[in-house]
C-alpha cells in the first residue's frame, strides 16, 4: 500500500499564525492568507496548488494560515460574481456495479439543473485512489460520495473542501447523507414470515470476512422472528460471488426457501444459481435484494428489493453542499446530516 503523501519527510516546525483579524461573515482572500503567513500572493498560490519553488517550511506556514482563515481557492465564489459554473466532485467505489452509474446519473441530472459541472473519481478502479481523491478536491468546490472506511484519511487530504459523505461507514466528520435500510428490513422479514418461510439464508459481502452492518441488521431481524439463519459472507458484492454463495448454501443447507442478498447485484447472481440448481423462484426459494436497481425489473422473475431513491439522495447531498458553500450551514455537525430510507418493493421473486 502506498504511504500517505506528506508535505515533507523531515520534521517541520509550524510557526504559530498570529494576528488573524476577525472577519465576521466576509470570506478570507488570498491577500489575507499572504499577510497572515508573511509571504507574497504568488507564494500562497504555489503552496495551495502544490507547485515547486518554495520550501517545505514555508508551504506548511501558508497552509496553516489558510486553515486558520478557512481559506481555499473557490470557483464557487467566482461563479457567483461572473456567472461561471461551479464544480462538484463525485466519488464512487466501482463503476462496474450498476449502482454507481445510477447514482452518478441522479447527481449529474440534478447538478446540471443547478448550473454545476460534475467531475467523477472511481476509487475502486483507480490505480492510485489517494491521488484521485486529492486531485478531485483540488479541482472542485465540494466533494460528495462514498469514502467508506478511508473517510478520515481522505477528508484530511481534502483539507478545507466541504465534503458530503454518502452512507458513511463510521463517525461523520463533515456532512453526510445516511442511507438507512432498517425499516425496510423489518418489513421484508414480516413479509417472509407471513409467507411461510422456514429456512432463510443471508448472502452478505464484507472484505473483513464477517457480516457487514447491513448483514447484521438482516440477521437481527430474522432472529427476533424465531429463525436461526445461516450467513454466507463473500469478499465482494458481485453477481459472481452472489451466485457462488447461493450455490453453496443450496447444496449444504437442506430446505433453504429464502435468500436475502446484500445488494441487487448479488441477488441477480442468486437468481442464476437457483436456476442452475433447478430451484424455482419464488415457489421453492424467495429472493430479495437491496438497492432498487433498474436491472431488477429486466429479469424474470422480477426482483423484490429494498429500494433507495437515488434522486432523493442526490437532492439531499446537493442541498447540504449548497448550504455549506453559501455559509448557511456549518461545515460539520448534526445540522449537516440527512437520512434517506429504503422501502420494500415486492416483485415476483418474493
Amino acid at each position: 500500500m502506498a504511504r500517505p503523501a506528506r508535505l515533507s519527510d523531515a520534521p517541520v516546525t509550524v510557526p504559530t499564525v498570529v494576528s488573524v483579524p476577525s472577519r465576521g461573515a466576509t470570506r478570507a482572500t488570498i491577500h489575507d492568507v499572504a499577510a497572515a503567513a508573511g509571504v507574497s500572493r504568488q507564494t500562497v498560490t504555489r503552496a495551495m496548488n502544490g507547485q515547486y519553488g518554495i520550501s517545505p517550511t514555508t508551504k506548511q506556514r501558508v497552509l496553516a494560515a489558510a486553515a486558520s482563515l478557512d481559506y481555499r481557492p473557490s470557483r464557487f465564489g467566482r461563479g457567483l460574481v461572473t456567472g461561471g459554473e461551479r464544480q462538484l466532485g463525485l466519488v464512487v467505489s466501482d463503476l462496474r456495479n450498476p449502482y454507481s452509474p445510477e447514482l452518478a446519473a441522479a447527481v449529474l441530472g440534478l447538478a446540471a439543473g443547478k448550473g454545476w459541472n460534475v467531475m467523477l473519481a472511481d476509487v475502486g478502479l483507480a490505480g492510485d485512489s489517494d491521488r484521485a481523491v486529492q486531485a478531485l478536491g483540488a479541482q472542485t468546490d465540494v466533494v460528495v460520495g462514498y469514502l467508506g472506511a478511508r473517510a478520515p484519511e481522505w477528508i484530511e487530504r481534502l483539507g478545507t473542501v466541504p465534503v458530503v459523505e454518502l452512507d458513511p461507514a463510521g463517525e461523520v466528520l463533515r456532512a453526510a447523507v445516511r442511507i438507512d435500510p432498517t425499516g425496510a428490513i423489518e418489513e421484508v422479514a414480516d413479509h417472509l414470515l407471513a409467507s411461510g418461510v422456514r429456512h432463510p439464508v443471508i448472502v452478505d459481502a464484507s472484505a473483513a470476512g464477517r457480516p457487514s452492518a447491513r448483514g447484521r441488521l438482516m440477521l437481527d431481524a430474522l432472529r427476533r422472528r424465531g429463525w436461526s439463519p445461516e450467513v454466507a459472507v463473500a469478499e465482494a458484492p458481485t453477481a459472481e460471488h452472489g451466485a457462488a454463495m447461493a450455490a453453496r448454501a443450496l447444496e449444504r443447507f437442506r430446505g433453504v426457501d429464502a435468500v436475502l442478498a446484500f445488494n441487487d447485484v448479488m441477488a441477480l447472481g442468486v437468481l442464476a444459481a437457483c436456476r442452475r440448481a433447478g430451484a424455482d423462484v419464488p415457489r421453492d426459494v424467495r429472493v430479495v435484494g437491496v438497492d432498487g436497481l433498474t436491472a431488477g425489473t429486466l429479469v424474470a422473475p422480477t426482483l423484490t428489493t429494498l429500494a433507495v431513491d437515488l434522486g432523493e439522495v442526490a437532492r439531499e447531498a446537493l442541498d447540504l453542499a449548497l448550504g455549506m458553500l453559501s455559509g448557511e450551514l456549518p461545515r460539520h455537525g448534526a445540522a449537516v446530516q440527512r437520512t434517506v430510507r429504503h422501502r420494500l418493493l415486492l416483485r415476483e421473486s418474493a
